[in-house]
This record gives C-alpha cells, structure tokens and sequence, in this order.
C-alpha cells in the first residue's frame, strides 16, 4: 500500500460532512477490502476529527484561498521576524488580526452550510489553528492538507506540535507554497522559499535561535519590539477575556435549563404519583364494581327463573279452572 493512495482515499473522506465520515470510512474499507487488504485495514484506522478540525477542513476544501493567503501572510510575518523590522511587524500583526477574523466567519459559514453549527468556543479553537498556519510552515501545510484530525497551537516560539495532528503526515502539500500574487519582500527581507520548505517543517531548534544569533540592534528597535509584543498580548488578553465571557455566558444560560429542567421533572413525578394513585383507585374500583356486577348477574338469573315458575303456575291454575 502506498501513502499516496491512502492520502485520496482520505481526501475524499475528510472532505465529507461531519455526520457521514463513520459510515463513508466503512464503505471506504469495504471496497477496498477485496483488492487491498492493507488499505482497508489503513482506512478503518484513520480516526474521526474533532469538530473544530472538521471546520479547518472544510476551509481547506472549499475556501483554500482563503488558507493560501494566511500563508503567504505568515511568510512575510516570518520574514519581518528575521529582519527584526518592529514596525512591519505591528502592521502585519493588524493585518493578522482582521485576517483570522474573517477566515473565522468564512469557516463558520461553510461548516453551516455543510451541515454544523460551530459555537464560539469551537470558533476559538479554528483561530488558534489558523493562527498557527501564519506562524509555522509545517503547521501551515498540515492545515492546507484538508486532513486536519484536532486543532493546533502556537506559543510564537517553538515548532508548533503536529504529532497526531494530521491524517497521513507523510503526504503533505509543500510546506511555503505562497500565491504569487502576494507582496514581494523588499530588499535585505528575503522570504524563505518552497524547495527550502521540507527542511523546515519541522525545525527542531526554537524558532528564534536564528534571531538570537542576530546581532543585538540599538535600544529603539528592542523598544519597539516590546511594544509590539505588548500590543499582541494585550490583543490576545482581550481575545481571551472574550471567550472566557461567552463560556460564562454558555454556562449561565445550561444553569437556566437545568433548574427548568429540574421544575419539569419535580412537576412530572408529582403528576406521575398523582396518576399512580388514581389508577390503584380505578382498580380498586373495578374490582368492586365487577364483584357486583356478578351478584346483579345472578340475582337477575334468579329473578327470571322465578318469573318462569311463577308463570307455569298462572298456566297450570287457569288449566285447572277451565
């Protein structure tokens, strides 16, 4: 069995609506199971992702411009990184932010039309993600595989974790692939390129080690870094304040329903032994009234064998007479 096979078949399957993957995955490894047993074993192994990932997916599916210009502005990120250019970075960091807003409202509504809602909270897990697609190449190409299994995260410093996070890691889209369209990079900023990418997915040295071994600029531009970082920590407090509200807000709003159900099922088991009791009664009831009907049974069998005596007497005395 070759990766690559395996990778089309998991293309298809990644690509379909959350709902069906389970049964898709089955008939997928049933229809291989007759020619390649190997492969059928492959597909029924391959996990279902998690509701944010699926959403990613569905980006890369059906947007995946939309995921080729958040990594060409990673690219250009990463570059001003290099060049240690503060107020290229605050721009591009602008720039970022109003890009994952978007990409997020597009994911949203392209989950939604294929058939699942994302809450705010999961909303927050496909920034995250998306987050990380501009700040790694590897976890940009492990996004725009459209096989993403659970959502990423990058602390800005280290290779972003990909293990387990894709289906058939050994076939990836290239890692830079940046739409030439995007922004050149000026001069003295050169952008790293598309055949340097497979040595890059995965750095295993932080990614500022590079900008360690830079010469140590003059106090302004340390500055002016400093406040670029503060105005993205502050950025992203803000962020998570907000979601830190919403989920109150969600918990308050499960509260309401539980005390409501609560109400509901007090209110049902109070009818419940109201009706219990009134069908002990009914039986009780049944059984008295069925104990009388049998006595009015006989008593009226009685009565009419006495009324049929009573009447061959009057015949045999108006016999006599005559």
């Amino acid at each position: 069995m070759e990766d690559e096979v395996l990778a089309e078949v998991a293309n298809q399957l990644y690509a379909k609506p959350l709902e069906n993957f389970v049964a898709a995955r089955a008939s997928a490894a049933k229809e291989s199971a007759p020619t390649d047993k190997e492969l059928a074993a492959a597909v029924r192994a391959l996990p279902k992702p998690s509701v944010a990932a699926w959403a990613v997916n569905m980006l890369a599916v059906h947007q995946p411009d939309v995921l080729a210009q958040l990594t060409e502005l990673g690219g250009r990120m990463r570059a001003a990184q290099a060049s240690l250019d503060a107020a290229v970075l605050r721009d591009l960091g602008r720039e970022r932010r109003t890009s994952l807003s978007a990409a997020v409202d597009t994911a949203r509504s392209v989950a939604q039309e294929h058939g699942r809602a994302i809450s705010d909270a999961m909303a927050s897990e496909v920034e995250e993600t998306l987050r990380a697609l501009t700040a790694d190449e590897g976890a940009a190409a492990a996004v725009r595989s459209g096989r993403l299994l659970k959502t990423l995260l990058a602390d800005g410093v280290n290779a972003v974790d990909l293990d387990g996070t894709v289906a058939v890691p050994s076939v990836l889209p290239p890692a830079a692939a940046a739409p030439a369209s995007g922004p050149a990079a000026s001069p003295g900023r050169k952008m790293r390129t598309t055949a340097a990418a497979p040595q890059q997915r995965r750095p295993d040295k932080p990614r500022l080690e590079a900008v360690r071994q830079t010469p140590r600029p003059a106090l302004p531009p340390a500055l002016e870094r400093a406040r670029a970082a503060l105005a993205e920590a502050q950025a992203a407090q803000t962020g998570t304040a907000r979601a830190a509200q919403e989920l109150q807000d969600q918990a308050d709003e499960i509260r309401t329903d539980i005390a409501e159900f609560l109400r509901e099922t007090a209110d049902l088991r109070a009818r419940l032994r109201t009706a219990e009791e009134q069908l002990e009664r009914s039986k009780k009831r049944l059984a008295v009234t069925v104990a009388e009907a049998k006595q009015a049974v006989r008593a009226a069998d009685k009565a009419e064998r006495t009324a049929v005596l009573a009447q061959e007497r009057v015949l045999r005395l108006g016999n006599t007479r005559d």
